[in-house]
C-alpha cells in the first residue's frame, strides 16, 4: 500500500488587474503602464525586473491590493518567502473577502512550514466560496500533506462533485479513501476515472484496493496491467512483489529477474529477486542476488537479514558473504544484528573442522551483539550452541535460558537446553524441555508464517518509501 504524495501544489491564482490610482486620487495612466509592465515581466519570468517595478509602485499606491498581491507572488517566485508573506498578508488585509488572496497566502505559509496558519487561511477561503473546486481541493490537499486523511476526504469529495473530470483530485480522493479503509468508495472513484483516462497509475491504485480487500488474483492482474502500460521500476516492483507475497513464486522470480535487468541499480529489485529465489529453495542463486543487493545498498539492513537466511541454507559464496557481513559490522558499529550476522557467517563458513576457526572471535562478536541488544534471543541461542560444541555444557545453559527469556517459542533453544541438562545430569529438567520441544515441533508452520510476515514487511515498507519520494 502506498502513501499519498503531495501531487498537486496549491498554485497562485491569477489576479484581476484594475487601473491604478493612489488613495484619494484619480486614475494615473503612468501607474497603469508601470503595473502592466510589471505584469508582463512576471509572465515572462523576469522576476527581478517585476520586483523593482512593483516595489516602486508600492510606495506610490500603498493601499493597492493588486500591487501587494503581485509583489508577493514575485517574491515567492524568487523563493524570498518571508518577504512574500509580508506582501500577501497585506493583500489579505486590503481585500479580506478574496478567496484567491487567502489561497495565495496559504501557499506561501506552506512553503514556510506554517501549516496551521495555512489551514486557517484555506478554511476561510472555503467559507468564502463553499462550492469552489479550488478552495475545497486546496484544503483537502493540505490535509493530505499533513497526514490528516480523514479530514481531507470531505473537501476532496466536494471538489470532485464540483469537477468530476479532475483527475488529480480524484486520484488523491481515491487514495485517501483507501488509506482510511473505505475501499468500496475508492474503487468507485478509480473506475470512474478510468473511463476518462486509462492510466498505469490508476491500475496500480486499483491493484492496491483489490489487495486490501483480499482479492489477490484481481490485484495481481491490475499490477500487471500497470506494469505493461508503464514499465517503471515502481510498477514492476509492485507486480513482482504481489506475486511474491502470495507465493506465486515462479512468475515472481521471472518478473524480478527481468526487472533487475531493466533496472540494474535497483537494490530493492535485487532483494526481491533474492527473497523469491530463497522462498523457492534456490539458495545459491538467492545468495548471489542478495550479495548484489548489499553492494547496491550497503547501508540497508534488510538485504543482510535475507542474506543471512539464504546463507544459512547454503554454504556457497562463503568468503563473499563473510566479507559483506564484516563490512556491515564496520559501517554500522551500533547495530547488534550486524555483529550477529558477521559471527554466524564466520562460524558457518569455517565450521567443517577448519583449523582457522576462532571460537573466541565468534564469542566476542556475539557478546557485542547482546550488549547492544540484550533482547536478541538468537544471539544468546548461538552463544549456547558455541559452548555446547566445545562440550562446555554448564556454560551453555544460562545462554539458552536467556534466549528463552526473550522468546519462549524458540524450539531449537528448548531442544539444545534439554541436551545440555542431560550432559550435566539434570534429567528432570531435560525431560521438561524435551516435552516443550515436542509441543513446538509444528514450528515449521509458524516459521512459514513468520517468513511470509518478513516478506510482507519488506514489500510494504518499500512501497511506502517509494511513494513518499514521488
Amino acid at each position: 500500500m502506498t502513501w499519498i504524495s503531495w501531487r498537486n501544489a496549491i498554485f497562485l491564482i491569477a489576479l484581476a488587474y484594475v487601473p491604478m490610482a493612489a488613495s484619494g486620487q484619480q486614475r494615473r495612466p503612468d501607474l497603469d503602464r508601470a503595473f502592466q509592465a510589471a505584469v508582463a515581466h512576471y509572465n515572462e519570468g523576469k522576476l527581478s525586473e517585476a520586483a523593482n517595478e512593483l516595489e516602486h509602485l508600492a510606495g506610490e499606491v500603498p493601499d493597492s491590493f493588486e500591487v501587494h498581491e503581485l509583489l508577493g507572488m514575485v517574491y515567492s517566485g524568487e523563493s524570498r518567502d518571508d518577504l512574500a508573506n509580508q506582501q500577501l498578508q497585506k493583500a489579505v488585509q486590503l481585500k479580506p473577502n478574496s478567496a484567491a488572496a487567502r489561497t495565495n497566502l496559504a501557499t506561501n505559509l506552506i512553503r514556510l512550514g506554517r501549516f496551521d496558519a495555512a489551514e486557517e487561511q484555506l478554511r476561510k477561503s472555503v467559507a468564502l466560496e463553499p462550492r469552489s473546486f479550488d478552495a475545497n481541493h486546496n484544503l483537502g490537499e493540505l490535509y493530505v500533506r499533513t497526514g490528516k486523511l480523514s479530514d481531507a476526504v470531505p473537501f476532496l469529495r466536494r471538489a470532485q462533485l464540483t469537477t468530476p473530470s479532475s483527475y488529480d483530485n480524484g486520484y488523491d480522493l481515491a487514495q485517501a479513501y483507501l488509506l482510511t479503509g473505505r475501499t468500496d468508495s475508492a474503487r468507485k472513484v478509480v473506475n470512474e476515472l478510468l473511463k476518462e483516462k486509462n492510466t498505469a497509475e490508476l491500475h496500480n491504485l486499483l491493484g492496491q484496493i483489490e489487495e486490501k480487500d483480499g482479492n489477490f488474483v484481481v490485484a495481481a492482474n491490475e499490477f500487471e496491467i500497470a506494469a505493461h502500460r508503464d514499465p517503471s521500476e515502481s510498477n514492476l516492483f509492485d507486480w513482482a512483489s504481489e506475486l511474491l507475497i502470495h507465493r506465486t513464486l515462479e512468475p515472481a522470480i521471472q518478473v524480478f529477474k527481468e526487472s533487475a535487468q531493466r533496472y540494474p541499480n535497483s537494490a530493492r529489485m535485487a532483494i526481491g529477486l533474492g527473497i523469491a529465489l530463497y522462498s523457492r529453495g534456490n539458495y545459491d542463486e538467492a545468495i548471489k542476488a542478495l550479495l548484489r543487493a548489499s553492494d547496491l545498498s550497503p547501508d540497508d539492513p534488510r538485504c543482510y537479514f535475507f542474506l543471512a537466511k539464504a546463507y544459512d541454507s547454503s554454504p556457497k559464496e562463503a568468503n563473499e558473504v563473510i566479507d559483506r557481513f564484516r563490512r556491515f559490522s564496520e559501517e554500522q558499529p551500533t547495530n547488534a544484528n550486524a555483529y550477529y550476522y558477521y559471527a554466524m557467517s564466520l562460524w558457518k563458513g569455517k565450521r567443517a573442522q577448519d583449523p582457522n576457526l576462532d571460537p573466541h572471535q565468534i564469542e566476542a562478536l556475539l557478546r557485542k551483539a547482546v550488549t547492544l541488544d540484550p533482547k536478541l534471543s538468537d544471539a544468546y541461542l548461538q552463544l549456547g550452541n558455541l559452548f555446547s560444541d566445545q562440550s562446555k555444557y554448564a556454560e551453555s545453559i544460562p545462554e539458552y535460558e536467556k534466549a528463552l527469556e526473550g522468546d519462549s517459542k524458540l524450539a531449537d533453544a528448548h531442544y539444545r537446553l534439554a541436551q545440555a541438562y542431560v550432559h550435566t545430569g539434570q534429567k528432570e529438567k531435560a525431560k521438561e524441555q524435551f516435552q516443550v520441544y515436542q509441543q513446538l515441533r509444528a514450528q515449521h508452520l509458524a516459521d512459514l508464517d513468520r517468513q511470509i510476515g518478513d516478506i510482507r514487511q519488506f514489500v510494504y515498507a518499500e512501497k511506502g518509501e517509494s511513494s513518499a519520494k514521488q
